[in-house]
């Protein structure tokens, strides 16, 4: 029969608390600090500012260096009552912790637990923030909050922009308060810091955090038939930010809208909606804020850089087969929030092209609804972060390095237009190739998407692409799309025999709505000078027709009636005086405009021939003057003059004698014409000539200028190159000798606190001490020493041989040696020249790394030892000189009744020898003659308690001596002189005696 074995569970009790500590580390907060060079001071107010008891567990990473051993926890700690740990792998946080990075790994945070690794040497710019704030907005979602404080660089921007997408909060320290404020201004202008305090106002908004009460949301359901208050207090917030950003929330997904207001709520102290809602109505900043925060700018560079691989290999191999050679590529990318998607597509789509990429037109647009995050995109600038995303290959090919990180190139730049657009309500662009919507979706509701999806498939070229995020479909528009790549949500617009229907609602600019219209109505001169006026009239009635032009020939002002002369062409509207010049009249206008820009004054031409609409040619004179807006202008301006000419009379005709008027003959008018062709055409290649002359000359300066450059630009690029290597370096270092220099400079502080402390130690001790180096120059000396030796401030750094010392030491420079050299010390007792005693001591200096350097010297003094003992020797004398003289047998034993001293009595009395006697104990005497009971109750039992004895007779019989009987006196002594307990005992002998 088997038996069932079964696995023994864990008991109810330690699930539970197992499971309570889980539901903790879910709970509290965690807060990341990231700092750099000058980050110290910033840490340590931080730290003084946070009460004890948040509830947040702090975990700070600053850049260390990684050849020294870090003192930061040591530093921190002395600055809050919360516990200060240096993290290692594998432990858990917990709240109302700190919780400091070592040197030389790098620190991430996965389920409530610190994970380090190993930190590579950086070749570029450090990521150390980045990375442990990225894995803590990853472990934490929502309950991350972020600080970057003083430092160099741009590290933590990334980390910021991870925490705020994922429902955190993030704050910066304000830069005129940091030592170096780089990483805070790259956060701030990166968008992705809430607050920008001090280290103190920081501490405050994180203690708010912690102890406010958190926000009673409650969104009913859409289909909710009787909303709540709730509802209508959404409805008022939705029209507030209406009003504010132009952009509808109403439809957005409710958890990104709860999220984002729950924080705003918690900054503001705002228990209830309602009451949130009235503070957005007293405080429009706020209102912007909560619209940027809504509006979430999450993206990077090559975001899922496996989403381009099927572009490369599918999308633009299909739409470039048999693509004509004028027809434009068209892109576009809404929601591009700060633009890093449009500019990696359009590199992947350069890459791809290769040398076509120059014959090839390309058009991408990359639209927004935040003005902020389209200024960002325009300018290109991004932080050195990005290189983690972008190849060094792709960094030196499309961006260029700058001081404050890295701008895309402008022949990238100049492909993009970027444009403020809501892509649910404004209307869409047309004829695209390719629409990249990543990300985007994912936070609209279900009725903005249905509305979105159609945009997308009107604004396609039949076969066109359509690229989502990974977390992203078409939803109930499969009709519109057909799933081309599963995986990476890539889609192709389908053919439908019904076109979708498409609404756009048409919202002015919010930066409109504040403007009154009829105040800009009223923006006109108030009053015109009647002189001028009647100038103007007289001018415009009998004056020639005119146009003032600049230097790149666009009109900008008109002057009289101009239409006989110039008429606008078909196709884009342009005020260019060429283009809009009627037939006959462009060769003249060039020749004319040219003289004046080679240094005419005034050029003058007569019957030009204009063609019109209906009547046919006419004659006009064609006049053009240089003309100056100021004397400090670069631009010039030029005045063109048309002046009509009257039609020539008619010529009078004779037939039969009779005078009438009639027309040139045929023959007479073919001439003219000629003569006046063959004019034309002098001219016009008179003027061809120069012009192609001007134009070899200019393309031959342009061509030689144009190959120096491009050899001094890759020059320059290298140089640069190498530049900005070593400048990363530099950088990298610098942060971190920043650092250990603050920590050296709070070790200066403790030193000279350590320091003070021992040289009170030192003032207050008697004795008197010198330290001497290996050489016996003084490097130091007690108090003491001064009067002893008479050492003043002037003999430090002087040898002891060039010292008058008072006292003669004449092996003490032999006497260091050897303690130097053999380590052992040396005492000697001395005496100075006023009959002074001391002990000197002399003992091996030893530093901190056990190496020797030197010894101590020690003068103690024993004058008072010295004359007790001298005393004592006399007293010893004194008392061996009376044992001598007496005639009876005397004894002097020891507390251990060992014979100090006997008379010489003794030893004839009872033929002993001295030296199997002095030391022996009493009962050992005469080998063992002396164990006498009677005489062991005596000294042991007797004697103590009574302390001296009178007559004790005693009998007993020796080997020798025979029967004796023996009267004992006895007497216990002790003293601070003798150091010790004494017996005197005498022995008389009465053996004959009655």
């Amino acid at each position: 029969m088997k038996r069932t074995v079964r696995k023994k569970q864990p008991s109810r009790k330690r699930r539970s608390a197992a499971g309570e500590r889980t539901q903790l580390v879910e709970r509290f907060p965690v807060v990341g600090i990231g700092a750099s060079a000058g980050g110290l001071p910033a840490l340590q107010f931080l730290l003084e500012s946070l009460p004890p008891d948040t509830g947040m567990a702090f975990v700070i990473v600053q850049h260390l260096s990684p050849d020294h051993e870090s003192a930061l926890p040591a530093l921190l700690a002395s600055r809050t009552s919360m516990p200060v740990l240096e993290a290692r792998e594998g432990l858990a946080l917990a709240p109302d912790h700190v919780y400091v990075s070592p040197p030389g790994v790098r620190l991430t945070l996965a389920r409530g637990t610190l994970h380090l690794s190993r930190r590579q040497r950086p070749q570029g710019k450090l990521r150390l923030i980045d990375d442990f704030l990225g894995s803590l907005a990853e472990s934490a979602p929502g309950r991350a909050l972020g600080v970057i404080l003083s430092g160099t660089g741009s590290d933590g921007t990334d980390g910021l922009r991870a925490i705020r997408s994922a429902g955190g909060t993030t704050f910066a320290q304000e830069p005129s308060s940091a030592r170096f404020d780089l990483m805070p201004r790259s956060a701030m202008e990166a968008g992705v810091v809430d607050h920008v305090l001090s280290p103190e106002g920081i501490a405050g908004a994180l203690a708010q955090l912690a102890h406010a009460p958190g926000p009673r949301l409650a969104r009913p359901a859409p289909s909710s038939s009787s909303p709540g208050e709730p509802e209508q207090d959404l409805a008022h917030l939705f029209h507030l930010l209406r009003t504010t950003t132009g952009v509808d929330f109403t439809h957005y997904k409710p958890s990104t809208i709860q999220r984002r207001l729950g924080q705003r709520m918690h900054l503001s102290q705002s228990s209830t909606l309602a009451d949130y809602v009235r503070y957005l109505e007293k405080h429009p900043e706020e209102r912007e804020a909560l619209g940027q925060d809504l509006l979430i700018h999450v993206t990077s560079f090559f975001r899922d850089p496996e989403a381009f691989e099927p572009l490369q290999q599918h999308v633009f191999p299909e739409l470039f087969r048999n693509r004509p050679s004028g027809l434009p590529f068209r892109l576009w990318v809404p929601g591009c929030s700060t633009g890093e998607e449009v500019y990696s597509l359009l590199i992947c789509l350069l890459e791809y092209l290769g040398e076509n990429a120059a014959t090839t037109s390309i058009q991408a647009f990359a639209t927004d609804v935040s003005e902020q995050a389209l200024a960002h995109a325009r300018t290109g600038l991004y932080p050195e972060s990005i290189a983690a995303d972008v190849s060094p290959e792709r960094l030196r090919r499309f961006f260029v390095r700058t001081e404050h990180g890295y701008q895309v190139h402008k022949s990238l730049r100049d492909l993009c237009i970027f444009a403020r657009q809501n892509v649910v309500g404004d209307p869409p662009f047309s004829r695209m190739d390719l629409i990249s919507c990543r990300n985007v979706l994912i936070y609209l509701g279900p009725v903005l998407q249905k509305r979105v999806l159609p945009i997308f498939h009107y604004a396609l070229n039949p076969g066109g692409f359509l690229l989502l995020g990974t977390s992203e479909t078409v939803g109930a528009s499969v009709d519109l799309f057909s799933l081309v790549d599963r995986r990476h949500k890539l889609y192709r617009k389908k053919a439908t025999s019904h076109r979708p229907s498409l609404a756009f609602n048409y919202q002015e600019p919010v930066a409109g709505r504040h403007e009154d219209t009829r105040a800009r109505l009223k923006r006109t001169p108030l009053e015109q000078d009647p002189q001028r006026e009647a100038d103007r009239l007289v001018l415009a009635q009998y004056g020639p027709p005119g146009v003032i032009i600049n230097d790149a020939m666009e009109i900008l002002h008109f002057r009289g009636h101009t239409g006989p002369y110039l008429e606008p062409q078909s196709g884009a509207a342009s005020l260019n005086l060429l283009k809009m010049a009627r037939e006959g009249l462009a060769l003249e206008l060039r020749a004319a405009i040219h003289q004046v820009r080679r240094g005419a004054s005034r050029v003058r031409k007569e019957q030009v021939r204009v063609s019109g609409d209906r009547e046919g040619q006419r004659r006009i004179n064609l006049e053009v003057d240089l003309l100056w807006a100021s004397s400090g202008a670069r631009e010039r301006y030029y005045l063109v003059l048309f002046e009509e000419l009257p039609e020539p009379p008619a010529v009078p005709a004779s037939r039969g004698g009779k005078t009438r008027v009639g027309r040139k003959s045929p023959r007479a008018s073919t001439g003219e014409e000629v003569e006046r062709l063959r004019e034309e055409l002098r001219m016009a290649r008179e003027h061809l000539r120069t012009l192609l002359q001007e134009q070899e000359a200019a393309s031959e300066e342009l061509r030689a200028a144009h190959e120096e450059s491009q050899s001094s630009n890759e020059e320059l690029q290298s140089t640069n190159e190498e530049l900005e290597t070593a400048k990363e370096e530099l950088q990298s270092t610098n942060e971190e000798l920043t650092t250990l220099n603050e920590e050296l400079q709070n070790r200066n502080a403790e030193l000279s606190q350590l320091n003070s402390d021992l040289n009170n130690l030192v003032g207050s001790a008697q004795i008197a001490t010198v330290i001497v180096g290996n050489d016996l120059r003084i490097r130091r000396f007690t108090p003491m020493a001064e009067s002893v030796l008479g050492l003043t401030s002037a003999h430090v750094g002087r040898s002891l041989r060039e010292l008058p010392l008072p006292m003669d030491l004449p092996a003490l420079e032999r006497a260091i040696s050897a303690v130097t050299d053999q380590l052992t010390p040396f005492e000697r007792e001395v005496r100075a020249r006023d009959g002074h005693w001391y002990s000197l001591r002399l003992r091996p200096y030893k530093t901190l790394d056990n190496k020797l350097d030197g010894a101590v010297m020690t003068l103690l003094g024993i004058d008072r030892l010295k004359h007790s003992l001298e005393e004592s020797h006399q007293a010893r004398e004194y008392a061996e000189a009376l044992v001598e003289t007496m005639r009876e047998p005397f004894l002097v034993l020891d507390s251990h009744l060992r014979v100090v001293t006997a008379s010489r009595s003794f030893y004839e009395s009872f033929q002993v020898m001295e030296a199997h006697t002095v030391g022996m104990p009493i009962y050992q005497l005469g080998n063992g003659q002396w164990n006498i009971p009677q005489l062991r109750h005596l000294l042991e039992e007797v004697l103590p308690e009574n302390t001296r004895l009178r007559d004790f007779l005693v009998e007993h019989d020796f080997e020798q001596l025979g029967h004796r009987r023996m009267l004992l006196n006895a007497r216990r002594i002790s003293g601070r002189e003798l150091g010790t307990q004494r017996i005197l005992l005498s022995i008389e002998d009465v053996t004959g005696r009655t």
